[in-house]
C-alpha cells in the first residue's frame, strides 16, 4: 500500500486528540470542513472508519485507535528531527540526577560552553533507566548506574568512586556529648538522602559498627538538602567525597571519623551512553572536557581512600 496523504494523516492525528474536527481545524489554521473531508480521504485510503459520526460529536473506532498512538509517535519523532537539523545537530542531550547536577555538573557548565560554543547542552535533571538511552532520548547520562543490568549497546565511562564519609558542623564535636566515636552516633539524628537509607546502612556495615539503627533520623528530598541541614547542626549526614568536597574544603563540615571512609557498591561515577552517538563529535567533546574536569576530583577520592589504607 503506497504511503495516505500527509494532509490526511496530520489531520487525523489533531482531530483525534482534540476530539473533534474543530479544534484540529483551529490548530492546522483550516476550515472544520477541511478537516472533515481529509479525514474522510483517509478513511477510504485504508479502507476502514476511523471515527464514529455521533449527533454530539465524534469517537475513535478500535482501528482509529490503534493508529492515533503510531502517528502520534511518527510526528513526535519528525519534530525532534527537524529540531535536531535545525540546529545543526550540536544540540548534545544530557541526562544527570538533580544532585550531581547541582552540586557538581552545573558550575562546571560555563567551562564546556566557553570551550565548545559551538554546542548547545540540553541538561535534563532527572534519574534516568536504560530505556532513556535505549530510547535515544538522551546521547549522554552522567551518574551512577541505572538500575537493572546494563543492556548491550550501551558504553561506560569511570570518572571517580562514590566515596562516603560520615559528615557534620563543627559544634557537634564540641561541648558536654560531643561527637568523638561512632557509637555516639546513637545520640544524634541520622540524615537521610535516600529513602532505602542505603549509605547508612553500606558505612555502619562495612565498619562493623554496633547499635545504630540506619532507618532512623530524618529522610531529606535529596543530598543537597541533607547537606545543608547538616551545616546547621540538625545531625549527622552521609557525605560523598566529591558532592560535598566545597563543604569540607571550607570547614563548614568535618569528618569526625576522617579515617572510616568507604566505597559504596553503586559504583563509580560515570559518563554513559548509546553504542550508536558515542563517537558523534559533541559527545567526544563533552566526553574530554568531562574527563579532564574530573580528573582532580579523582585523585582526591584516591589520595583520601590511600592516606586511610596507610592509618
Amino acid at each position: 500500500m503506497r504511503l495516505p496523504p500527509l494532509n490526511a494523516l496530520r489531520a487525523f492525528e489533531s482531530a483525534a486528540r482534540h476530539g473533534g474536527f474543530s479544534g484540529a481545524a483551529e490548530e492546522l489554521c483550516v476550515t472544520r470542513g477541511a478537516v472533515s473531508r481529509h479525514v474522510k480521504r483517509l478513511e477510504e485510503h485504508l479502507g476502514v472508519a476511523l471515527f464514529r459520526r455521533l449527533p454530539q460529536g465524534i469517537e475513535l473506532t478500535e482501528a482509529g485507535r490503534r493508529f492515533l498512538p503510531i502517528l502520534t509517535g511518527a510526528f513526535e519523532t519528525i519534530g525532534r528531527g527537524a529540531r535536531e537539523v535545525a540546529s545543526g545537530g550540536k544540540d548534545l542531550r544530557i541526562i544527570c540526577p538533580p544532585t550531581l547536577s547541582i552540586r557538581w555538573l552545573i558550575p562546571r557548565l560555563d567551562d564546556f560552553h566557553a570551550s565548545y560554543p559551538e554546542i548547545n547542552v540540553r541538561l535534563t535533571t532527572a534519574l534516568y533507566t536504560w530505556e532513556d538511552f535505549v530510547s535515544g532520548e538522551f546521547d549522554l547520562g552522567i551518574g551512577c548506574p541505572a538500575e537493572g543490568r546494563q543492556p548491550a549497546g550501551i558504553e561506560d565511562l569511570p570518572l571517580f568512586p562514590m566515596v562516603i564519609v560520615p559528615a557534620c558542623a563543627p559544634s557537634l564535636l564540641k561541648g558536654p556529648t560531643p561527637l568523638k566515636q561512632p557509637a555516639d552516633l546513637a545520640r544524634f539524628t541520622l540524615l537521610h538522602e535516600s529513602a532505602g537509607h542505603l549509605d547508612w546502612t553500606t558505612w555502619l556495615t562495612a565498619f562493623g559498627v554496633q547499635g545504630i539503627d540506619p532507618q532512623s533520623g530524618v529522610l531529606l528530598p535529596n543530598l543537597d538538602m541533607a547537606v545543608k541541614a547538616a551545616v546547621m547542626g540538625k545531625g549527622v549526614v552521609m557525605g560523598d567525597l566529591v558532592l560535598t568536597r566545597e563543604e569540607f574544603d571550607s570547614g563548614l563540615l568535618v569528618m569526625p571519623f576522617g579515617n572510616m571512609l568507604c566505597e559504596t557498591d553503586y559504583g563509580d561515577f560515570a559518563l554513559r551512553g548509546p553504542t550508536r552517538c558515542w563517537r558523534d563529535p559533541k559527545v567526544e567533546a563533552f566526553k574530554s572536557w568531562f574527563v579532564a574536569a574530573a580528573v582532580d576530583d579523582a585523585e582526591n577520592c584516591a589520595r583520601q581512600m590511600r592516606s586511610v589504607s596507610k592509618a
